[in-house]
C-alpha cells in the first residue's frame, strides 16, 4: 500500500483512495481476498515445485531474518554472514521451480532470465561482502552491532555497487527482467493466484527489508535497533524511488553492467585500497 501511495505521488496522482479512508484498508481487503480464494491447479504441471516454491521462499526470508542481530537476543552464529549467503543462493531455486512447475512458457522464460540475473549479482554481492568482513574481522553478526565501525566513509563506492546488486537480486525495477519484458507477461508467477501469490510477494519484500537492514548494519552500524531497522526501512522506501525514476536497462546492459563494469571496478578498487 505504501509503496502505491508514493508512487502515485511522485506521478501526480492519487492512488488508491477507495477502500477505507484514503484507501488505508486497499492491503487488507487484498489479504482477505488472496486467503479466501481456492488455489490454483495446474494443468500438466508440477505440482509439488508449483506448491512448494512460494512456501519455501517465505522460509528462507524467516530463516536470514532469524540470523539478524538484536540487543539481548541469543541468536549467536559465528558464521552468520556465510549463513545467510547460502540461503541467499538457495532462494533461487524457489524462482526456478515456481516457472518450471507452472507449465507454461511465459513463466519459464521469466523464471530462467530471473535466475541468471540474481546468479551473476550474487557474485557481485559477495565480493563487496568481502570489504567490510575483512575490515571487521569477522563473519559474526553481532560483531557489527556492538563494535562496528562507518565503512561507509571508506567504502562509499562499494556501497553504491552493493546498492544496485540488491535491487539487481531481488528483481526489482529498474532491473525487473523476470517480468519486465513484453513476451514475458508477468514473468514467474503468470499462473499464481491467491495464497501462493501472496507467499511470492511476501518473500519478495521481506528480502528487501532484510537486505536493507543488514547494508545499514554492515556499512554503518549505529549499535542501535531502532536506527538500524529505520535507516533500512529508509533504504527500502528508496527501491520505490529508483522504480519510479529511472527507465528500465536493455537485458543485455544489465549483464554488461556486472560482468564488465561492476566486477572490474571491484577489483580496481581492491588494489587501490590495500595497495596502502
Amino acid at each position: 500500500m505504501f509503496e502505491r501511495k508514493l508512487m502515485s505521488y511522485m506521478q501526480l496522482r492519487k492512488g488508491p483512495n477507495k477502500v477505507g479512508f484514503l484507501g488505508l484498508l486497499t492491503p487488507m481487503a487484498d489479504a482477505i481476498k488472496l486467503l479466501v480464494k481456492s488455489l490454483a491447479l495446474v494443468l500438466n504441471g508440477n505440482e509439488l515445485l508449483f506448491w512448494l516454491s512460494p512456501v519455501f521462499s517465505v522460509i528462507f526470508l524467516l530463516l536470514v531474518w532469524f540470523l539478524y542481530p538484536w540487543f539481548g537476543s541469543n541468536n549467536l552464529f559465528w558464521y552468520g554472514y556465510i549463513f545467510f549467503m547460502c540461503i541467499s543462493s538457495v532462494n533461487v531455486y524457489c524462482l526456478l521451480g515456481s516457472g518450471w512447475g507452472s507449465n507454461s512458457k511465459y513463466s519459464l522464460l521469466g523464471s530462467l532470465r530471473g535466475a541468471a540475473q540474481i546468479i551473476s549479482y550474487e557474485i557481485l554481492f559477495v565480493f563487496i561482502s568481502f570489504f567490510p568482513l575483512c575490515f571487521q574481522g569477522s563473519f559474526f553478526l553481532h560483531s557489527f552491532l556492538y563494535f562496528g565501525f562507518w565503512y561507509f566513509l571508506w567504502l562509499f563506492p562499494l556501497f553504491v555497487l552493493w546498492v544496485v546488486s540488491c535491487i539487481a537480486e531481488t528483481n526489482r525495477s529498474p532491473f525487473d527482467f523476470s517480468e519486465g519484458e513484453s513476451e514475458l507477461v508477468s514473468g514467474f508467477n503468470t499462473e499464481y493466484g491467491a495464497m501462493e501469490f501472496a507467499c511470492l510477494f511476501l518473500g519478495e519484500y521481506g528480502q528487501i527489508i532484510f537486505i536493507s537492514s543488514l547494508g545499514i548494519l554492515v556499512f554503518f552500524s549505529f549499535g542501535s535497533d531502532f536506527i538500524n531497522i529505520f535507516l533500512g526501512l529508509l533504504l527500502a522506501i528508496s527501491f520505490i524511488w529508483f522504480r519510479s525514476t529511472f527507465p528500465r536497462f536493455r537485458y543485455d546492459l544489465l549483464m554488461e553492467l556486472v560482468w564488465r563494469y561492476g566486477l572490474l571496478f571491484i577489483l580496481i578498487y581492491f588494489f587501490y585500497l590495500f595497495s596502502f
